[in-house]
C-alpha cells in the first residue's frame, strides 16, 4: 500500500485481492521484519545451548537454566509491562527492544573472541533478552490490530504464524550448520543481525498509531494492572485458555529443554544433524498455519481449536521412544504432529483474543494471559533440568510428553466445548478509565 501516512486503523479493499495483506506495504514490511527476527531467534534456540555444551562444557541443569532465564521476566514484569504498553505508542517500544536485543546478542561473539565468555554471561544475555521480549511481545500483540483491519486480522495472524513456523523449520537447521561449520557462536551472531533487520523494517513503516492523550490523568499502575487481570479472571473463555496455555507450555518447554541434550548425548547425533532434526520437527508449524483457516471454516473456531490441541497432543509420546537408527524418525513424527496442533490452535486463539478483548484492556489482558502462559516456561525448563539430572533424560521425556496430553484436556473444562464458534466480543465489557480511548 503506497498511500501516505495515516492515523489509526486503515482500510483495505472490501474484496479479497490476490496476495491479500502482502499487497499492503506496511504489513509486508512488518511481516518481513518479524519473520527475519523469528528466524534468528530459532537459530539461537539451537546455537545458545550448543555454545553452553560445546564451548563451556555446561551440565544438564546449567543448559536448562538458559531457557529458564529467557522466560523468567514474564513472571517478574509481565503484568506491569502490559499496563506500560497500554500507555505508550507501541512502535517505539518495539524499536527499543530490537536495539537492546541486538546489543545483548552481539556481546556473546565479542566476549568469545576475547576469551572472556562465561556461563554467567550467557545467562545474563538470556535474562536481558527475555526482558526485551516481554515488552516487545506485549506491544506487538496490541500494535497488530491497529495495523490490520479487523476483517483481515485472522489472515494477518495466519501469515505471521506461518512465516514464524517456516523460520522454525529453517532456523534450527541453519543453527546446526553454522555450528558445524563455524562454531556455535556464529549462530548467536546471526541472531543479532536479524534484530537489526527487524528494527529497520519498523523504522520505515508509514502507519502511525493515535497518540495517547497527554492531558488525561493517569490512574495508579497497580489499579490498571488489576483491571486487566480482573477481566481475565472473570471471563470464562480467557480464563480456561490461560490455564491451558500455562500447563501446556510447562510440559512443552520441559521436553524441548532437554531434547538437544537427549539427541547429542544419549542418541549420539552430531550438532549439524541435531539442527536438521529440530528443523524437521518444526515443519509441523507450517502445516498448522496452513490448516488453521480451513479447519476453522469447516468445523468452527471453537471445535477447530479443540481438534487441533486434543488431536495432536498424544503424538508427543512418540519422542521418548526414539533410538539410534530408524527409530530416530519417531522424534520427527511426534514433533511434526504436535507442532501442527500447537500452531493451528495458536492462530485461532490469537485472533480470538484480539477481537474478543476490549481494545482499552487488550495490552493488560494479553500480558496477564502471557504471565501465566510464559511464566510456567522457566518452571518447566528448571523442572526438566532437575529431573534429567536425577532420573535421566529419557524418563524425564516420558514425564513431560505425558504432560502435553494431560494439558490439552483442560480445554474441555470451559464453555469452548459447547459452541461451534468462539464469540467475537465479550458480553461483559469493562468501561475505559478516564483518559483511555473507548473500545474499538
Amino acid at each position: 500500500m503506497t498511500a501516505p501516512a495515516v492515523t489509526g486503523r486503515r482500510r483495505l479493499g472490501g474484496r479479497r485481492r490476490f496476495g491479500g495483506l502482502l499487497r499492503d506495504r506496511d504489513f509486508r514490511l512488518f511481516w518481513f521484519g518479524q519473520t527475519t527476527s523469528r528466524f534468528g531467534s530459532t537459530i539461537t534456540t539451537v546455537a545458545l545451548p550448543l555454545v553452553a555444551v560445546t564451548v563451556l562444557h555446561a551440565g544438564t541443569l546449567q543448559v536448562a537454566m538458559l531457557p529458564a532465564a529467557t522466560w523468567l521476566p514474564w513472571l517478574v514484569i509481565g503484568l506491569p509491562a502490559g499496563a506500560w504498553v497500554d500507555r505508550l505508542p507501541r512502535r517505539p517500544v518495539m524499536l527499543v527492544c530490537d536495539v537492546v536485543s541486538l546489543l545483548l546478542f552481539l556481546s556473546i561473539p565479542v566476549a568469545a573472541g576475547l576469551h572472556l565468555l562465561t556461563m554467567g554471561h550467557l545467562l545474563g544475555v538470556a535474562l536481558g533478552a527475555g526482558v526485551a521480549a516481554v515488552f516487545f511481545e506485549a506491544a506487538y500483540q496490541v500494535y497488530l490490530p491497529s495495523l490490520v483491519p479487523a476483517g483481515h486480522l485472522a489472515e494477518g495472524n495466519a501469515k505471521l504464524q506461518g512465516s514464524e513456523a517456516a523460520a522454525q523449520v529453517a532456523g534450527p537447521g541453519a543453527g546446526g550448520l553454522l555450528t558445524q561449520g563455524f562454531g556455535a557462536v556464529a549462530g548467536v551472531l546471526a541472531d543479532a543481525v536479524t534484530f537489526a533487520v527487524s528494527a529497520a523494517c519498523l523504522l520505515t513503516l508509514r502507519h502511525r498509531e493515535p497518540r495517547p492523550t497527554a492531558s488525561a490523568p493517569r490512574r495508579a499502575l497497580t489499579r490498571e494492572v488489576l483491571d486487566g487481570l480482573g477481566f481475565l479472571i472473570r471471563d470464562p473463555y480467557l480464563r480456561v485458555l490461560a490455564v491451558f496455555g500455562a500447563a501446556a507450555n510447562l510440559a512443552l518447554q520441559g521436553y524441548q529443554t532437554i531434547l538437544i541434550l537427549f539427541l547429542v548425548r544419549e542418541l549420539g547425533v552430531s550438532p549439524g544433524a541435531t539442527g536438521g532434526i529440530v528443523a524437521a520437527m518444526s515443519a509441523g508449524g507450517l502445516l498448522g498455519a496452513a490448516l488453521a483457516g480451513p479447519l476453522a471454516r469447516r468445523f468452527g473456531t471453537g471445535r477447530a481449536m479443540l481438534l487441533a490441541n486434543l488431536g495432536a497432543a498424544p503424538f508427543a509420546l512418540l519422542i521418548p521412544l526414539a533410538a539410534p537408527g530408524p527409530r530416530l524418525a519417531l522424534v520427527v513424527v511426534g514433533g511434526v504432529v504436535v507442532g501442527t496442533g500447537v500452531v493451528a490452535g495458536n492462530i485461532i486463539k490469537g485472533s480470538f483474543r484480539q477481537l474478543y478483548t476490549p481494545r482499552h484492556l487488550l495490552g493488560r489482558v494479553l500480558t496477564g494471559m502471557q504471565l501465566l502462559n510464559y511464566g510456567t516456561i522457566p518452571v518447566g525448563a528448571l523442572l526438566a533440568g532437575a529431573l534429567g539430572t536425577t532420573l535421566g533424560l529419557r524418563p524425564t521425556l516420558w514425564i513431560m510428553t505425558a504432560g502435553v496430553g494431560a494439558a490439552a484436556t483442560i480445554l474441555l473444562a470451559g464453555p469452548i466445548r459447547r459452541h461451534r464458534d468462539l464469540p467475537t466480543g465479550s458480553a461483559s465489557v469493562a468501561p475505559p478509565a478516564v483518559g483511555e480511548p473507548p473500545p474499538a
